[in-house]
């Protein structure tokens, strides 16, 4: 049997704007933050549009660990609305921490802010989005969440 190694194909970047956290709370041992969703961009070689203000990210810090759970509205150029479902994970070293905090720029590769998207639409012109697996590779900037994109083929 031999190995298959998945490959990415990058389909577009959302840059995704977003407003202050409200913190909800938890317990000692997690912490419950909810982050509205404003607006945004798309753009890429496979889809244009822009965010829609509807949605919010809620996530959980577990120790180092944050776990994401977004939900929001994308509308395309041509006007489809596309549900989108966003899970994953961020945590990063003190080093990383301290940069963002001093609002200095961090590259993708510095920190682990990886996840998973889910697509739902009734737009034929769309509908691939909706029969396969995207991942994304993400990265803070004040006031967004920049995401790239990639197709798992």
């Amino acid at each position: 049997m031999s190995t298959f190694a998945p490959g990415l194909e990058f389909v577009f970047e959302l840059k995704v704007a977003v407003a202050d956290p409200i913190r909800v709370g938890r317990t000692d041992s997690e912490d419950l933050s909810v982050t509205p969703i404003v607006g945004g961009t798309i753009e890429g070689p496979r889809l244009t549009g822009r965010v829609l203000p509807v949605g919010a990210d809620w996530w959980v810090t577990r120790g180092a660990t944050t776990q994401l759970d977004a939900r929001y509205l994308i509308e395309a150029d041509d006007g489809a609305a596309i549900d989108v479902v966003n899970r994953g994970y961020w945590h990063a070293g003190e080093d990383v921490e301290r940069r963002l905090h001093a609002g200095e720029p961090v590259g993708e590769d510095e920190l682990y802010y990886r996840t998973a998207f889910v697509f739902q639409t009734g737009a034929a012109a769309h509908r691939w989005l909706t029969e396969a697996q995207f991942v994304g590779y993400a990265r803070p900037e004040p006031g967004h969440v920049c995401i790239r994109v990639f197709r798992l083929t």
